[in-house]
């Protein structure tokens, strides 16, 4: 297997593939205002296993679409929509978030949970803001500082993975500059990193290690986690994922 083969092996199992929590996505949804009892077009672009898609599925009656590259993470999503009677208002679609088949104003809302980086956060917003209706929300976590100021490895660290991190304050610059209006935003809590993701992840390394005979590739990809885990436990006073809540107000 190659290396984004062997992650997807790794994460396929897990009840997320990044931090967050129902709460938090209840939350986000709260924010937008938006009638549930309506049926709300939906996309959940980056999907993965669809722990997200299922929490709005249960709390509204809109109809999702569920998108993520990989076909092994919208097949437990089908299994589990199924197992929830909820198969008959969540459509899976396995693409690439750059090349989305979607219709000018197709969305009342746009959900992505740590997936965004992906293309990059102002990339993403500008690519996926047509597909929304006029008033339309963008819902998106996306890894920010949570403080002014960060011990030197830590910024670096980030700096070298992922540029585009900044402050809340610099997303939400982002997100007005195309259009929209901040209707809410708030942090995720240590919990959603540690319980929800990071825990349920170290108890698949065993399983993992196992199924690849310990390999040199599969060692180094559980030696990765790790330090990002130690990392995280070290300086998680300084970065979490931000959840941004945005009204389209202009084309």
């Amino acid at each position: 297997m190659n290396e984004l083969e062997l992650i997807v092996d790794l994460h396929q199992d897990g009840p997320r593939q990044g931090p967050g929590s129902s709460a938090e996505t209840l939350l986000a949804l709260q924010l937008t205002g938006l009638d549930t009892d309506r049926e709300l077009q939906i996309a959940d672009i980056g999907c993965g296993s669809g722990a997200h898609t299922l929490v709005l599925a249960q709390n509204t009656r809109a109809q999702l679409t569920a998108v993520d590259l990989f076909p092994v993470f919208l097949d437990r999503l089908e299994e589990q929509a199924q197992r929830l009677n909820l198969h008959e208002r969540i459509t899976t679609l396995q693409a690439s978030m750059e090349e989305l088949p979607f219709e000018t104003g197709s969305f009342d809302a746009i959900w992505s949970e740590g997936a965004i980086y992906n293309m990059g956060f102002e990339a993403g917003v500008k690519a996926w803001k047509p597909f929304l209706k006029s008033g339309g929300y963008l819902c998106v976590s996306e890894i920010t500082w949570i403080t002014n100021t960060r011990p030197a490895p830590i910024e670096e660290f980030w700096q070298a993975e992922y540029p585009e991190i900044g402050t809340a304050a610099q997303k939400i610059s982002t997100l007005e500059k195309q259009g929209f209006t901040l209707a809410g935003y708030f942090y995720l809590a240590p919990e959603s990193w540690m319980e929800q993701y990071y825990r349920p992840l170290q108890e698949r390394f065993p399983a993992f290690l196992e199924r690849h005979r310990h390999s040199k590739a599969a060692q180094a990809m559980v030696e990765a986690h790790r330090e990002e885990i130690a990392l995280y436990q070290k300086y998680k006073a300084y970065y979490s994922y931000g959840f941004y809540v945005a009204r389209k107000d202009r084309a």
